[in-house]
């Protein structure tokens, strides 16, 4: 187990959440003092998981172009969208990280953008700007939860990283809970590519056919 200073809540509000598709739930919505890399992350309780249930825990790093305006070349938003219903119904929290562009930032994503549309894919991009492929750290993911009395929780996630990294923090990851996959014809390279570079569990061989077609 890493060590961490603790964090503790800041506050706790509650927050009609509604989407454009129809769907709405009530959240509240816990900010932190401490977090260890100063930024202003949020969870998003939601639900009560039933008596010795776990759990129901998702990392969403924030993506404004996906998240917000709906961007096709990437998966964020649908991703988003789903797993807020998926804990809401089980009872969980979504940790919504200020780490744009796998932590890279807006400015740089968008400038990887325009590599990508030169032929490379997202972390080929990445490294030619100098950047790392993946440049997020959880410790303030596992701050959040230790603040919020979560130490044992189901992961909703297709990223292999993201349980590795809780359970290197002392998280106890019983299961990882794959998302669904949200595919369009502008982000299928990308989503390939997080099977090819960091083994995503999504169906590579279906994606292979799309990007075929």
């Amino acid at each position: 187990m890493t060590d961490f200073p603790a964090a503790t809540q800041r506050a706790r509000v509650r927050v009609p959440l509604r989407f454009d598709d129809g769907y709405s739930v009530d959240a509240e919505l816990v900010t932190f003092h401490g977090l260890t890399d100063g930024q202003e992350h949020v969870a998003v309780v939601l639900g009560e998981p039933a008596p010795g249930a776990l759990p129901l825990v998702r990392l969403h790093s924030e993506c404004l172009t996906g998240d917000v305006f709906g961007s096709a070349r990437c998966d964020c938003g649908p991703q988003l969208r789903e797993a807020v219903e998926r804990i809401a119904e089980r009872g969980g929290v979504l940790l919504y990280l200020r780490q744009e562009g796998r932590g890279i930032g807006l400015y740089n994503k968008l400038d990887a953008y325009a590599l990508q549309d030169q032929g490379l894919d997202t972390y080929e991009a990445n490294a030619a700007l100098g950047l790392p492929e993946d440049g997020r750290d959880y410790t303030a993911a596992a701050q959040m939860l230790a603040a919020l009395g979560i130490t044992e929780l189901d992961l909703l996630s297709n990223n292999p990283d993201k349980a590795e990294q809780l359970r290197g923090l002392g998280v106890t990851v019983r299961d990882r809970v794959p998302t669904g996959v949200f595919s369009t014809a502008h982000n299928v390279r990308y989503l390939r590519a997080k099977v090819l570079h960091t083994q995503h569990t999504l169906p590579l061989a279906e994606l292979t056919e799309l990007n075929a077609g």
